[in-house]
């Protein structure tokens, strides 16, 4: 009979073991799916693992795919670092969209290209007041934050729809929901001719560079771990707890909102109600299997970016609903949330 044992210390090992087993046994029901559903799976797993990296504009699309997962990832990742569930980076991202957006709508043919630099604060400067309700009903009311960021997901949503359906409908748009395209000054550059790799690319890496120094080598990034590891400790050494939920919530919102604005002169060029990609959501699975660790972040949002694409191309050559990318996601997410109890316990084998 196979049993749980608790280990004396947690393992260092099976934490980064964990996440390529989870991926190994989300591979394993993967071929399950798709020999039930009369695909070969060989060929059904190469449009996820194969197909999204076998030439160089597939990695372009790749990397554009994951720069929104890795920004949002990042936040996400210090946020739970510190024991604060935001859990509506949707939310956050939709509003980034809409204050950068409504920044791009104001230019023209003839404005300078130094408008992206306004349109991408505004992107951040969106997420972060989204997020500081949250931060507000939780530090005055005592509010969960993971019910109250949720529900303004929903919020965000609806206020974007009331946009596009109303006063920033394009009036030469064939009455679809939509604003009109933004001027070319507005969109970002592409980084490879012949891709739509843009800009955002090197900005996540960037960001990934400076969250890492933030978290790991300065004294307001320990504050905000100890916080998140010992409560008790780190109101004995006179550490604000709300300092920290305010940090971590606009921070986190902050990469949000700017995942938004880039995404909206960047692949979507104009605002629909379809913005959401559900990135937000994604994104969580992104920290989680990254470790919270922002270097972990950058491959596992790689990963998750490979479900995404795997996702269409799978509804697009094999005939499967786009749900399979929605199936892959939440295989993982189970997974990695089972095969992490081997850190702190290990199987054995008892007569």
């Amino acid at each position: 009979m196979l049993r749980l044992e608790p280990r004396g210390v947690p393992s260092r090992w099976m934490v980064w073991l964990s996440p390529l087993l989870a991926l190994g046994i989300t591979v394993a029901f993967g071929v399950g799916i798709f020999l039930a559903m009369g695909k070969n799976p060989v060929h059904g797993l190469s449009m996820f693992f194969w197909e999204p990296v076998k030439s160089a504009y597939n990695l372009s699309e790749l990397a554009l795919k994951a720069t929104p997962l890795i920004l949002i990832g990042l936040g996400l990742a210090a946020c739970y670092r510190s024991n604060v569930w935001n859990i509506g980076a949707e939310g956050q991202y939709i509003l980034g969209a809409i204050f950068g957006g409504g920044v791009a709508l104001l230019a023209g043919d003839h404005t300078s290209h130094v408008i992206v630099l306004p349109i991408l604060l505004a992107g951040i400067l969106g997420g972060m007041v989204w997020a500081a309700l949250v931060a507000a009903l939780r530090d005055w009311f005592n509010a969960n934050e993971i019910l109250v960021s949720l529900m303004l997901v929903y919020i965000a949503q609806y206020l974007l729809d009331y946009l596009v359906y109303g006063p920033w409908k394009d009036p030469e748009g064939y009455n679809f929901p939509q604003t009109k395209m933004f001027a070319d000054p507005t969109l970002l550059g592409h980084l490879i001719e012949g891709t739509r790799l843009n800009w955002g690319f090197p900005i996540a890496l960037v960001s990934v560079g400076l969250v890492w120094l933030f978290l790991f080598r300065s004294v307001a990034g320990f504050r905000l771990q100890v916080g998140g590891l010992a409560p008790g400790a780190a109101r004995y050494a006179g550490y604000s707890s709300r300092k920290a939920l305010w940090t971590v919530l606009l921070m986190s919102g902050g990469f949000a909102g700017l995942a938004g604005a880039l995404d909206a002169i960047g692949p979507l060029q104009q605002l629909t109600p379809q913005v959401s990609q559900g990135y937000g959501f994604a994104a969580i699975i992104v920290a989680f299997v990254g470790r919270l660790n922002p270097v972990g972040i950058v491959l596992s949002g790689a990963l998750m970016a490979m479900f995404y694409i795997g996702g269409e191309l799978a509804q697009s050559r094999l005939g499967l609903p786009n749900a399979m990318t929605g199936v892959f996601q939440g295989l993982l997410l189970f997974s990695l949330l089972a095969c992490d109890t081997l850190i702190y316990d290990r199987i054995r084998f008892k007569r």
